[in-house]
Formats: C-alpha cells, sequence, structure tokens
C-alpha cells in the first residue's frame, strides 16, 4: 500500500522470487531504493518501477523500495534526494531530458550538477494528442490555431521547462506567436489527458504510453508525433512539413558523495537489468527505445543537453506555469 504525505508517496517494497544469488555468483544488494521524482503513474514512474522489476528477476537485488516525490519537472526530488541520500551506496535516482529543461527554466538551488550520472536508459519521443471529435487533424493544423488563435489553444503537457513544453514552444514559434503560447504544465500524464477529455486544453503533449488508452479506446487522436519518421501508424511532424523534432530521455543517478568503485558497482547493476528479458518486454510493451550510454559518455551527453536547454528556454521564450 502507497503513503503519501507531503507530495512525497513511498510503496511497500518489491521483493524478487529468485533472487539468490546474481549473475556473477555473489549475493545480490539486499536492498536498493529507486528514487522516482515523479508522481506515480508517469513516464519516470514507469521507468523507475520498470528498472527495479528487472533488477528483482535478474536476481541482483533483494528487495526494492521506491520513494516518489513529484513536483515542479523533478527539482523538488532532486533537492530531497541530495539531501537524504547523497552519501547512500544503495539509492538511486530516476532522472531525464524533463530534469534538465526544468533545471534550465526555473535554476534552482540544487541542480544536476549535485548528482553523479550513471547511465541513460530508454528515448523515446513526443506524441501530440487531440480529443477524437476535434477540428483539429494535423500538426499544421495546429500551428493554424496557434498563429491566428493562440490564446485560446491551450497546451497541456508536462512539468515547466520540460520536454513536452520544449515541444510546445517549437511549434509556437513556427506559428510566430511564441509570446503567446497558453501552455498547462501537469504533474504527470494523466492530468494531460485530463485536460484533453475536459476541454481545458486543444491539444496535448506526452509520451505515447501516457495516451495509449485514450488512443485505443477511441477518445483521443494522436496527430503527430516529434520523431523524423512514423511511429505506431503516427505520421510525423516532419512528414506534415512541419521542421521540428524532439526526443526524450530517461536515465538513472546516484549521489555524489557515494564512492567511485561503488558508482562503478551501481553501473554494472543496471546493466545487468536492461540485458534481462524482463527489461526488453517493458521496452516492447511501452514502445521505448533503448538508448543505453554510461560514464563518461553519458556525463558528457548530460553536460552537452543542459546547455542545449538552457539556449533553448531563452529561444522559445518558455515561462513556468
Amino acid at each position: 500500500m502507497a503513503v503519501a504525505s507531503a507530495g512525497l508517496a513511498l510503496a511497500e517494497p518489491a521483493r524478487s522470487q529468485a533472487a539468490q544469488s546474481n549473475a556473477a555468483g555473489n549475493a545480490p544488494i539486499e536492498r536498493l531504493r529507486i528514487v522516482i521524482p515523479a508522481n506515480e503513474g508517469g513516464g519516470w514512474d514507469q521507468t523507475g518501477r520498470a528498472l527495479g522489476a528487472a533488477m528483482l528477476g535478474g536476481g541482483v537485488v533483494s528487495a526494492v523500495d521506491y520513494e516518489n516525490i513529484g513536483g515542479k519537472g523533478g527539482t523538488i526530488g532532486l533537492a530531497k534526494y541530495v539531501e537524504k541520500y547523497d552519501a547512500d551506496p544503495n539509492a538511486l535516482l530516476i532522472g531525464g531530458m524533463v530534469m534538465v529543461g526544468a533545471v534550465a527554466l526555473q535554476k534552482p538551488a540544487i541542480d544536476m550538477s549535485r548528482i553523479h550520472a550513471l547511465a541513460r536508459l530508454t528515448s523515446d519521443y513526443e506524441v501530440v494528442a487531440v480529443k477524437a471529435d476535434s477540428p483539429v487533424v494535423t500538426v499544421k493544423d495546429l500551428i493554424g490555431r496557434l498563429r491566428t488563435q493562440p490564446e485560446s489553444t491551450a497546451i497541456a503537457g508536462g512539468s515547466s521547462g520540460g520536454v513536452d513544453h520544449m515541444f510546445a514552444g517549437m511549434l509556437a514559434r513556427l506559428a510566430g506567436s511564441t509570446s503567446k503560447l497558453v501552455y498547462l504544465p501537469n504533474a504527470g500524464g494523466a492530468q494531460v489527458v485530463e485536460a484533453l477529455e475536459s476541454g481545458k486544453a486543444v491539444a496535448g503533449i506526452s509520451g505515447y504510453s501516457e495516451f495509449s488508452e485514450g488512443i485505443a479506446s477511441g477518445k483521443l487522436r494522436a496527430i503527430g508525433v516529434s520523431a523524423k519518421r512514423p511511429f505506431l501508424g503516427i505520421p510525423s511532424a516532419r512528414e506534415q512539413g512541419v521542421d521540428a523534432d524532439l526526443a526524450n530521455w530517461r536515465g538513472v543517478f546516484t549521489g555524489k558523495a557515494v564512492p567511485p568503485k561503488r558508482q562503478q558497482e551501481l553501473v554494472a547493476l543496471a546493466r545487468r537489468a536492461v540485458q534481462t528479458d524482463a527489461w526488453q518486454k517493458t521496452l516492447k510493451r511501452q514502445n521505448w527505445d533503448s538508448s543505453w550510454m554510461e560514464g563518461k559518455d553519458f556525463q558528457g551527453y548530460l553536460e552537452l543537453d543542459s546547455a542545449m536547454a538552457g539556449v533553448m528556454t531563452v529561444l522559445l521564450k518558455l515561462k513556468t506555469g
């Protein structure tokens, strides 16, 4: 049973059925904590719990505790993680492009330089969805509305500064209405769907997994994806003549004060987890791309992404919601 208090949710530990020994023949870690800086049900939550399940199934840990700390694009969870688990050798943090963008926009006291990058795990693309009966049929239609009716064309997505917000800003820039963009930030994909279904938003931007149920039920309709090519039958923005594409990614981190040797061990645990059948099945089910990158390569990628996010927030005139 999950317990929620002051925006923080602690889940009961998940236990392995077969964690008798790890692949190297050593005893598995007794207990690992995965901190998810978002509410339950969204992309980070799905990623963190899938990683934990793969670690349990692969026998590299005996038990996993999940801790959800939502708010402000992961920056609240980031700060609490640094405060509580900076030196904890058995505590991981999930993060990604959304956090990079939120940090660039909000400029919090504690940023991603305060955590250690272990590995990039997955990437996926931004899906633009509307209600099934919406007159907006293509991404070009949406840009047209943003050009002629910006104040009444609200777009719902994740936290301010995140990848959803960035893609909305890119579309608004193409419409010439960057400064008039009405963006509705939400704590998770479920809230984005609710904004669409209630009519609060004309369009929503999120990962496919957040929209999949609504699309399958016929309540929502996908009009484009931020990939360079079609995705699951959804036409890309580029093939609709819209010069905009953007990829989202998610990864795993640990504390700066965790000893380097232990940091390397945690990378090895994550590497083995993503090689399990359970993880591969999750990738297929969620329509995520595997985008493994570790160590110095991932750290360099993160630094470049952070610099680009800073430029994007200025160029697209993104504002906090």
